[in-house]
């Protein structure tokens, strides 16, 4: 089971890390800062340094759907041909995608603060999102929704994961705002994601660590998608680099 750093120290950027498989499907490390896709998050690129200065570019990491396994999967096939089991290398995440997605990540759970409806649906990338709300008669106005976003993130309300146990989210279906994607089954905790005094829910994801470093966002587009769905389209307006 590979140990995922980012739980720990979400702004953590590599981490030293042993080889322990080299497969068709990908590379297993036993630890790493790689987030696996998942919840609407894209997963981490990056690069794997060996200890000759050798680097295998990382496309994307995700989980095995067998076992859950999670696999750091080469730019090209044949990539981590050099790789051995037992090799030490450093795994570096590309940080600036990987903010870019903590910032939106976070911004879609301020956004569900400000809409509150169930979510039917999410996308994350580098610097825009959506979210897609069960509102089948609601009409929403796109300057009060950005206005609403942008007044908390300018708040700077604190932002923090914590662990509940799954009889304790089963007593509480509200911290389940996603209506088509649940927390995982078979577990004994599952994590929540903390938006002090603003929002609280299920969610595994990578965010910032308070709404400031999200900066201005901007409303880019309401939709409606089918009888039911209203997509929320929004996107960064500012980069931290």
């Amino acid at each position: 089971m590979t140990e995922l750093l980012f739980y720990d120290d979400v702004n953590l950027r590599q981490c030293d890390c042993r080889v322990v498989d080299v497969g068709d499907d990908g590379i297993v490390l036993d630890r790493t800062v790689f987030y696996p896709v998942g919840g609407g998050q894209p997963g981490d690129s990056g690069v794997l340094r060996l200890q000759d200065g050798t680097e295998v570019p990382i496309e994307t990491t995700r989980r095995r759907k067998e076992d859950g396994t999670v696999l750091h999967v080469p730019v090209m096939s044949g990539n981590a041909s050099g790789l051995r089991q037992g090799d030490r290398v450093v795994a570096s995440v590309d940080w600036q995608r990987r903010y870019a997605h903590m910032r939106v990540h976070t911004c879609l759970h301020l956004l569900s603060a400000v809409i509150r409806a169930g979510v039917t649906g999410g996308a994350i990338r580098d610097g825009s999102g959506r979210l897609d709300f069960d509102l089948p008669d609601a009409k929403l106005d796109r300057a009060s929704v950005e206005a609403d976003l942008n007044a908390l993130i300018a708040e700077a309300h604190p932002v923090a994961p914590r662990w509940i146990t799954s009889a304790e989210l089963e007593a509480q279906p509200q911290l389940v705002k996603t209506m088509s994607v649940a927390p995982p089954g078979g577990v004994s905790c599952v994590r929540l994601l903390e938006i002090a005094s603003v929002d609280l829910q299920a969610c595994g994801g990578t965010h910032v660590s308070n709404t400031a470093e999200i900066g201005s966002v901007v409303v880019s587009k309401i939709e409606s998608k089918g009888s039911h769905n209203r997509r929320v389209a929004v996107a960064l307006a500012e980069s931290p680099f």
